[in-house]
């Protein structure tokens, strides 16, 4: 009686657990068969010839291309959408739109078979699991980007369905609308036009025997005027400003100038002149998107370069030079080389979108891209962190103005010079002609002091240990005499002073000031004021007057 009454209750259950598998085999049948829904399609081409295939993406494809070779444009129709031309319109139109993407495929699309799928469902099994249509079926393809009025369009593959038909893979409507616009920029070019019939033949790799010669062509004639604008530029026309060096605007602008020049010539033959095949293209357009770049960032950094020392002289060693004037140069070097570190940034991220736009780079590595995203970021942020806080800090001095270009520092042990504040680190330069590289980082949080962050007058100071007796009115006097011979390399001599400032077992310490208005000349003077207080503390001595601590050295030590 138990086992009849448990059998009634799991009859419910087991219905309820049918149909929910029903349900989800039938929302499994129904993705398979996405589509899009049509009431009727290509009518006025007529019944589809025998031999083309049109179940899955690839074997469109292949039809087509087939048709195309054997020069079947009415044929070749059948694979395309006409749904955006009337009936009466389609016999006529049909072939010369089909002529037309031949003409596309071939000039600008590079077909990655092992992506295009042979399934009618058009589900990509060789996409990896984390790509976002992993697993799923799909009713569109896109074969590839081409640039059109500064904009992309699509290549695409779309699954459609008549009304009561079959579902069938063609070149997607939309694409098939701007094909005439796509063959009026692509097609032959009048020069191309005009080269003998058995030049266009095909011969390797699918490319035509006249494009086997004009891209060497391209290429030396490239190098021809690069050559020639070097020379007219060195010895032509500019030939008087060669011996000014690093100031020099001729000099800084001649090279980007010369690769904008090869640059140009390539891009007017490949995509002016003539238009090559979609094999080349794909390497081509790439390579000029990347001379423009290398053009602008070059220029930039010369012309900066340029104006940097032509405001400041980094060759004489007067980098903080003191006058009127001299303060509004540094700053203004400082802000010149923090826009050129913007700039670069700026020509970096869009140079970097520009190629990728160019290589199609987007479409075809899309997928692995993706499916990488986030393992990617973690790295390059995990490398770029420390760059990317050099980067912030340059930018913050340059903001701050804590520290301009030909500010005398004492920064640490080293009295030096700001020389240049690059992306990542600070070049300072120390009296005996040193160069001394500092991450910015540990720039910005070392302190550090700025003897001409306000005004260029210092007071530098001698310090002299003397014995507990010593007389300091003789050596005040001497001070006094050798700060006045002096007068015209120092500063306002009424900030001169001596002040008795310790004292120990040993002896006393006086300090002896010495006013300077030159801070790259301040260290220099303070050596020779010490060299003649001590000559002057000498000779007070040799008076007979006890003058400096009779402490042995390894006792004073």
């Amino acid at each position: 009686m138990l086992a009849k009454r448990m059998h009634h209750a799991a009859r419910p259950l087991c219905a309820a657990l049918l149909i929910l598998i029903l349900a989800v085999a039938a929302a499994a049948q129904d993705g398979s068969q996405r589509f899009f829904q049509t009431d009727a399609l290509n009518d006025g081409l007529g019944p589809v010839p025998v031999g083309i295939d049109r179940e899955t993406p690839q074997a469109t494809v292949e039809s087509f291309l087939d048709r195309a070779a054997d020069g079947d444009w009415q044929g070749a129709a059948h694979l395309l959408d006409l749904s955006g031309y009337p009936v009466a319109e389609q016999p006529s139109a049909g072939p010369e739109l089909a002529r037309q993407l031949a003409v596309i495929i071939e000039r600008k699309v590079v077909i990655d078979w092992t992506d295009l799928p042979d399934r009618p469902d058009g589900l990509n099994a060789r996409a990896p699991s984390e790509a976002a249509m992993a697993g799923e079926p799909r009713r569109s393809i896109l074969l590839w980007m081409v640039e059109l009025d500064d904009r992309p369009v699509s290549i695409r593959l779309n699954r459609v369905r008549p009304a009561g038909g079959d579902p069938v893979w063609l070149f997607a409507e939309a694409s098939v609308e701007n094909l005439p616009a796509l063959a009026a920029r692509y097609g032959r070019s009048q020069f191309e036009a005009m080269l003998p019939e058995p030049l266009h033949r095909e011969v390797v790799f699918d490319l035509r025997l006249w494009e086997l010669f004009a891209l060497p062509l391209a290429v030396l004639l490239a190098l021809g005027l690069g050559f020639g604008t070097y020379a007219l530029m060195s010895r032509g026309l500019f030939r008087k400003r060669r011996d000014e060096g690093g100031e020099s605007f001729m000099l800084a602008v001649r090279g980007p100038l010369i690769l904008l020049v090869m640059t140009a010539t390539v891009n007017l033959f490949t995509h002016g002149l003539f238009v090559f095949s979609g094999r080349i293209d794909a390497l081509v357009s790439p390579l000029i998107a990347v001379g423009y770049f290398i053009v602008a960032i070059w220029l930039v950094i010369n012309v900066a370069d340029t104006i940097l020392n032509r405001l400041i002289d980094f060759d004489q060693g007067q980098l903080s030079p003191v006058g009127e004037g001299q303060e509004r140069k540094r700053g203004l070097a400082t802000k010149i080389a923090a826009a050129r570190r913007l700039l670069i940034v700026i020509l970096v991220v869009a140079g970097g979108g520009l190629l990728l736009r160019e290589a199609n780079l987007a479409h075809n590595l899309g997928i692995s891209l993706l499916a990488s995203a986030g393992v990617l970021t973690l790295i390059l942020a995990f490398a770029a962190r420390s760059i990317l806080a050099n980067i912030l800090s340059s930018m913050q001095i340059a903001l701050n103005q804590s520290a301009k270009i030909g500010d005398k520092l004492l920064w640490g042990d080293y009295i030096c010079t700001v020389e240049r504040i690059h992306f990542t680190f600070v070049q300072l330069r120390d009296w005996s002609g040193r160069r001394i590289v500092v991450p910015v980082s540990d720039f910005v949080e070392e302190s550090f002091e700025n003897w001409t962050m306000v005004d260029s007058e210092i007071i530098r100071r001698v310090d002299l240990r003397l014995a507990h007796d010593a007389p300091i009115d003789p050596l005040r006097r001497a001070y006094d005499d050798i700060l006045d011979t002096m007068s015209d390399r120092l500063g306002d001599l009424d900030n001169r002073g001596v002040y008795v400032t310790g004292h120990d077992v040993f002896g006393q310490s006086v300090m002896f000031l010495v006013p300077c208005d030159d801070p790259n000349a301040a260290w220099l003077l303070e050596c020779e004021v010490r060299e003649k207080l001590l000559a002057a503390a000498a000779e007070i001595e040799a008076r007979g007057e006890e003058v400096f601590p009779e402490a042995k050295p390894a006792e004073a030590a």
